[in-house]
């Protein structure tokens, strides 16, 4: 009891920390000062739930009037017109209007919205037209170790780390010690109540690998999103598209002959109907199953983002309303409330994406003349095989 205790004060620390933390980078987010204004508030939020080629924790005004950030740089690669050039965001010096101009390798980078271009031969600076896009440069491609890519580079060190441990450990004694006491529930939890259900005795120790990948990948970057380095890998389109593909590619590679003869001709039905069934169901495959993996994950991982960086944002928008301290009790209270929905949230919707992913994969490798148990009168009793085979 003591230790779930002192648990709970951890994660209320920890929580209040991170809530106070974000607060601070928001007051001190912007290039030209503090972001007060409702407009320079819902810039920020956008800013910050989007990738960066470099971690920006806060800015401050110096003695002399200078602004003065504090964070640190990130390698940007890019392949332009002259080949590869490589250099560290700091040379940008936190621009993103396109001001400040790098020259490397015979081509001169300029940052835009995020975004980094190449500058035109013979140009000295971004013209812009009347929507403000550049119109004497052109995108780059950008292989940059982001912050999306450095979080994924790191979550992915720390799970080798502490799976490597736990495989050590199983090698050399019967119980877990250390961390690898609370891995092994979890992996326990994985194989036993998402991989075994929804895949079958039979085949689920070959895909229970990819789902514990993905669940402690997904939940581990979702819980860094949380914290004040503006992690939000989970929340970017492209991420979630690349985990869902893999998705794709598992069930459709694997799929028996049963799977594909129901999908391209229903038994069962009549046959004037059987082609329109079979477009409906190959859309559900390449289609709609892997964008509601996608779009699930993505949406509601950058909402809570927004929900916890709007209600933190109270105690500057509402400061003349409600006082100084009534406003930043207020954000205070109910981001914290919030962020422990997040936290919650985060485990969430790593099931869920882990538990979609071995439904389709179990519709796939579902098999449907197999051997049953009988009852008393001698009728098959359907099992987990036949179940998951009536979804396809």
């Amino acid at each position: 009891m003591k230790e779930v205790s002192k648990m709970i004060r951890t994660l209320v620390l920890l929580c209040t920390l991170c809530i106070s933390l974000q607060g601070f980078a928001i007051s001190e987010g912007g290039d030209q000062g503090a972001v007060d204004t409702k407009d320079e508030v819902d810039a920020y939020i956008l800013h910050h739930i989007k990738d960066a080629h470099d971690f920006h924790l806060f800015s401050y005004t110096g003695d002399n009037g200078e602004r003065k950030h504090v964070g640190f740089p990130l390698p940007v690669i890019l392949w332009s017109s002259n080949g590869l050039a490589a250099f560290m965001s700091s040379e940008f010096h936190h621009d993103d209007a396109g001001k400040v101009i790098v020259e490397k390798g015979g081509s001169k980078f300029v940052k835009l919205h995020g975004k980094i271009y190449e500058l035109n031969a013979g140009a000295s600076e971004v013209q812009f037209d009347e929507h403000h896009h550049a119109e004497n440069a052109a995108k780059v491609l950008d292989f940059s170790i982001t912050k999306s890519v450095f979080g994924i580079l790191l979550v992915g060190l720390l799970m080798l780390w502490a799976f490597s441990s736990l495989a050590k450990q199983y090698a050399s004694k019967k119980v877990p010690t250390g961390f690898g006491r609370v891995l092994e529930p979890l992996v326990i939890y994985v194989r036993d109540e998402i991989a075994k259900p929804n895949i079958g005795e039979k085949k689920y120790r070959q895909f229970t690998g990819y789902l514990l990948t993905v669940f402690f990948f997904i939940w581990i970057l979702n819980l860094l999103g949380l914290t004040p380095f503006g992690f939000n890998v989970t929340g970017q389109l492209g991420v979630t598209a690349a985990l869902a593909i893999f998705t794709l590619v598992i069930y459709t590679s694997s799929g028996n002959k049963d799977y594909w003869m129901h999908m391209l001709w229903m038994p069962g039905v009549p046959v004037l109907i059987r082609p329109v069934l079979a477009i409906i169901e190959l859309a559900g495959a390449f289609v709609i199953k892997p964008f509601s993996l996608l779009v699930r994950l993505f949406a509601n991982i950058s909402a809570g983002h927004i929900v916890v960086m709007s209600l933190i944002a109270i105690m500057f928008t509402l400061k003349k309303s409600l006082g100084v301290v009534g406003a930043t009790s207020l954000s205070l209270v109910l981001s914290f409330f919030i962020t422990l929905i997040e936290v919650l949230v985060a485990f969430l919707q790593a099931y869920i994406f882990t538990m979609l992913s071995a439904l389709f994969i179990g519709m796939a490798v579902a098999e449907h003349d197999h051997d049953h148990e009988h009852d008393e009168n001698g009728h098959e009793v359907p099992d987990a095989e036949d179940v998951r085979g009536d979804f396809i």
